[in-house]
């Protein structure tokens, strides 16, 4: 799973990025010039893998991980100058979701905090972006339908054609593509685009500490259309820099429950729709994140691509049911093991073991 953290300049994104991933990246009041990314991996920690762990025994444990991508900050007007199809923004659209950085505290250098403001900027840039590159290929595939050139891929065209105006359309009304619903065919005929409003986005109001928690009316108005969250960027910066001791204590003091790090990965499970999965044996027990509503193929393609490519079966159980059984061999009494299909719909939890043959 790959977040990109994107905004406008000095909404503090790089203050978050070193809070999240333990990072020492260069944090700058003032617009920079920086074209490259600040990229990290942060471990998702599951308890499950330690109790799994002691029935199994392994030589070790593996958790998911995330990247986080600190995009350079985004200005008002990038879109028209076409920077987004430079490099920058071409590592933007192989990210699976956004993390959208809003500036919520006190700056000598800006401006007053405007977040919901920031945000109406963010989201015309995106539309943007995309609506010239859904413009300039429709503009081709017409071109070669008129030709009368397309030959065998003329049918293939239409329905590019079709889907490109659709596309065209919501976009100049200002309708982000992840509220569109495409089907099968469609899906696959624009998925080379990697539309950055198709993605999930999700936001991140970045307070100061005086601030944080009491700003439930711009979270209200941000969750009507996004999965949000508040952190106190400066904050938790300062913490992600202490020892753990220190930190628990200063936690314990503020009333913070969770770190920024474990709010964020719960945030993205939630916004991308993750769940997780186990492999299990003496070697290792291993954790894997897959979107809901995965196959078993796709599940045996996230461990390797030769375990789909030969794909036979699934064999599974459920971590609960092990968990109340004590022992794989219980759950293979109780009638709790099945044998799945490549068709099988994962859940959060299954421990599989995949049987393929090349």
């Amino acid at each position: 799973m790959k977040i990109g953290f994107i905004g406008l300049p000095k909404s503090g994104k790089t203050t978050l990025f070193n809070a999240l991933t333990g990072s020492s990246a260069q944090v700058s009041a003032f617009s920079t010039g920086r074209v490259g990314p600040n990229l990290a991996s942060v471990r998702v920690y599951d308890e499950r893998v330690e109790k799994l762990a002691a029935i199994y025994k392994p030589k070790r444990l593996v958790y998911p991980a995330i990247d986080i991508v600190d995009l350079a900050g985004v200005n008002e007007g990038d879109g028209k100058a076409d920077a987004f199809s430079g490099d920058l923004m071409k590592l933007a659209r192989t990210v699976d979701a956004l993390a959208i950085v809003l500036r919520n505290f006190k700056d000598t250098t800006s401006s007053p905090p405007a977040a919901l403001l920031d945000l109406k900027k963010i989201e015309q840039e995106l539309l943007l972006a995309d609506l010239i590159i859904a413009e300039k290929r429709l503009e081709k595939v017409e071109l070669s339908l008129k030709k009368g050139g397309a030959g065998n891929n003329a049918q293939t065209l239409k329905a590019e054609r079709d889907v490109l105006g659709m596309i065209v359309d919501a976009l100049n009304e200002g309708r982000p593509l992840r509220e569109l619903e495409f089907d099968d065919n469609q899906d696959l005929l624009i998925r080379c685009f990697q539309f950055l409003t198709q993605k999930p986005a999700m936001v991140i109001l970045n307070s100061d500490e005086a601030s944080a928690g009491k700003n439930e009316s711009i979270l209200e108005a941000i969750r009507e259309h996004y999965e949000a969250v508040e952190f106190a960027g400066q904050l938790e910066m300062e913490l992600s820099q202490l020892d753990e001791e220190s930190v628990r204590a200063f936690m314990e003091d503020l009333g913070i429950k969770e770190s920024a790090k474990d709010r964020l990965i719960a945030l993205a499970y939630e916004a991308l729709g993750y769940i997780s999965f186990f492999t299990v044996g003496e070697d290792e027990v291993r954790a894997w994140n897959i979107r809901r509503g995965a196959t078993a193929l796709e599940a045996a393609a996230a461990i390797h691509t030769d375990l789909a490519r030969g794909f036979i079966a699934a064999e599974c159980f459920h971590y609960d049911d092990l968990m109340t059984a004590g022992s794989d061999k219980a759950v293979r009494s109780n009638g709790q093991f099945k044998l799945v299909g490549k068709d099988y719909m994962v859940r959060d939890g299954d421990i599989l073991s995949i049987r393929f043959h090349i």
